[in-house]
């Protein structure tokens, strides 16, 4: 199994990391989509939709046996104490699991609240942290242990917040440790160019591995991050969610941005379009063999 930040290291080609939904259900064959996606890596989600779903330590272990496939799997912040987020953690180690994307979780609506409850022992910098010392062999409470771990750890950036706002979190986050960060979907490379610019002013010069995301647009699938006018028109007007993505990844490319996190659509009831996703990931292997 490889390290995101050592396939980043010894690789010369774009590395791309792909969504995966957990199933709603044990059955392996749930997961059959896995096979035939061609990321270098498969990266599942913690509980889409807020609904229960399989493990995401779980999922990427099995993905991972059955297909030989790159993995990462999600952890949020919101749903265990420090106990039991570090007890998960030496599990998946023990699977060995070393690719760990943290993430707060979205907040619960009031409906939800009324039958389940936010934990937050952690907040997802602190929990990065916790990780590093993980891998020092130290728990949460300072205490040895028997083994280190050995997780690559990963963080998002939301360039949807307030710019300067997000930096300051973002450097909070490089210093607690994160080893490579993920964005959510973005549109126009201007704003990721005006973020490493007020973060080097903050700071220093932004230097962390850096995969950006790109959604495949849908007709009624949800849309994560505000998409522009101009492309909502086009996707109204017929245009496929796909050559829009081809579109955006080229222009992502011209700017310097070669690694990328996929987002394939998703769908009422939490299906996805895995084949547009494979469509994409064609096309950007194809890109490269010219």
């Amino acid at each position: 199994m490889g390290k995101v930040t050592d396939i980043l290291n010894n690789s010369n080609e774009p590395v791309t990391i792909c969504d995966f939904s957990p199933p709603k259900g044990s059955d392996p064959l749930l997961q059959c989509n896995a096979a035939s996606l061609d990321a270098t890596f498969l990266s599942t989600a913690y509980s889409p939709g807020q609904s229960v779903r399989v493990d995401p330590a779980m999922l990427a272990y099995t993905i991972r046996k059955l297909t030989q496939k790159e993995v990462i799997f999600t952890l949020a912040t919101r749903d265990m104490n420090k106990l039991a987020i570090q007890n998960h953690l030496l599990g998946a180690n023990l699977l060995g699991l070393e690719n760990v994307l943290i993430v707060g979780g979205d907040a619960f609506s009031k409906i939800n609240l009324a039958s389940i409850k936010s934990v937050k022992d952690f907040t997802t910098t602190q929990l990065i942290a916790a990780t590093k010392s993980m891998n020092l062999g130290q728990d949460y409470s300072g205490r040895k242990l028997l083994t280190s771990t050995n997780f690559c750890v990963g963080a998002t950036i939301n360039l949807g917040n307030n710019i300067q706002e997000e930096s300051i979190l973002t450097h909070k986050k490089v210093v607690a440790g994160a080893d490579f960060f993920v964005t959510q979907p973005i549109y126009d490379t201007e704003i990721l160019e005006r973020f490493q610019d007020n973060y080097s002013i903050l700071n220093e010069r932004f230097a962390t591995p850096l995969f950006v995301g790109l959604q495949i647009l849908a007709s009624n699938s949800p849309t994560f991050g505000k998409v522009p006018t101009k492309i909502k028109k086009e996707l109204e007007s017929g245009r496929d969610g796909v050559s829009i993505a081809m579109e955006l990844y080229d222009k992502f490319v011209s700017k310097g941005f070669r690694n990328i996190y996929l987002i394939p659509p998703i769908f009422k009831g939490g299906t996805r379009d895995y084949n547009s996703a494979q469509t994409l990931l064609s096309y950007m292997i194809t890109k490269l063999e010219k």
